[in-house]
């Protein structure tokens, strides 16, 4: 393939890689807890990590981490200890990562952030060897933290209170958490940007949740599709030459949107044919024939069944037979002789 022939490429698709397995990996927490917008404000928060780097001419990634980690912890411990809600703590989270990225580029020298987009809306082509290294470290963390501590994390974003009653420690678990966001908003921020990370931490893992039956067939799930929607956005945005990160996630949302629609056609049929079939059985649970008991009335030009006074009409449905009641019959004549009314 023709992708494959260019050093760039070959980096591109392997952090797409990583990236498309970490963050449903992890992003299925959030939708649990129902902090979707977690991975935007730690995205906020490295921008101002990103910010440092540009300014002291060091590695952005390094200095991206360490502020969205301290963020991460900071925001649990604001709102495991503290009086505000948790909504509030990210809203400044939010606005404090931008005020800070923003103040400190402002002092840069002229021409240093310049790369400042490639953080913020993902420039995967960009991609380094270093950054693989560095993204392959962060990848293996976070895999092993999922499956080491999966079930507690899956405890704890379900239920706080259960999980604490029963001894789980929740603001570690917590904390560790939002540690994991915050490695997997580093790691996406060259393939997504930090604008856009948290689309793919959520997206997959909402279409997993419509689709599988159990929390862990939605993480096996979410994965899956995360690997699909980053690789092949990768390599649509090569022959498209449209940014990478733009287009993972609005492919990621067609897949969304298509899947939502099937769900919802499905439920619907289904409840339909349920609901029929109900009345069905509810209307009158006894298939009438020949040696069912009750007489047979002649009734016009189709027979009747007389069921304990009332008349019965057979009339066939996809669902099967569907008998109306065509009202009471109040003949006494023998069944050969009589007549309905």
């Amino acid at each position: 393939m023709e992708i494959l022939d260019y050093g760039f490429m070959q980096r591109a698709l392997l952090a797409s890689l990583m990236v498309g397995l970490v963050a449903p990996a992890v992003g299925i927490f959030l939708v649990q807890r129902r902090l979707s917008l977690l991975g935007d404000g730690l995205g906020h928060v490295a921008l101002t990590g990103v910010a440092v780097g540009v300014l002291t001419s060091t590695a952005p990634v390094g200095t991206a981490l360490i502020a969205a980690v301290l963020g991460a912890v900071l925001i649990e411990l604001v709102r495991a200890r503290g009086r505000t809600s948790g909504d509030v703590a990210l809203a400044v989270l939010f606005y404090g990562g931008i005020a800070g990225g923003v103040v400190l580029l402002s002092l840069a020298p002229r021409g240093q952030a310049t790369n400042l987009d490639a953080y913020l809306f993902g420039a995967i082509t960009t991609t380094s060897t270093d950054d693989v290294a560095t993204f392959a470290v962060i990848t293996a963390i976070v895999v092993t933290v999922v499956w080491l501590l999966g079930q507690r994390l899956y405890a704890v974003s379900d239920d706080e209170e259960y999980a604490r009653a029963v001894g789980l420690p929740v603001l570690a678990l917590n904390t560790v958490l939002a540690a994991l966001v915050a490695a997997t908003v580093v790691l996406s921020m060259r393939v997504v940007g930090l604008l856009l990370i948290s689309a793919l931490m959520i997206v997959p893992s909402a279409i997993a949740q419509l689709l599988a039956r159990s929390f862990r067939q939605a993480l096996v799930l979410a994965c899956g599709l995360g690997l699909v929607v980053s690789v092949s956005g990768t390599a649509v945005s090569y022959y498209t030459s449209t940014p990478s990160g733009g287009t993972i996630v609005l492919l990621a949302i067609a897949l969304f949107l298509l899947v939502t629609a099937a769900v919802t056609l499905r439920d619907v049929t289904g409840h339909r044919r349920h609901r029929r079939r109900a009345v069905i059985h509810a209307a009158h649970p006894h298939d009438h024939g020949d040696d069912c008991g009750h007489p047979a009335v002649l009734h016009g030009d189709h027979v009747d069944y007389d069921h304990d006074g009332h008349l019965h009409a057979p009339h066939p449905t996809d669902a099967g037979v569907h008998y109306d009641e065509h009202g009471r019959h109040d003949i006494t004549e023998s069944p050969a002789g009589r007549s309905g009314t």
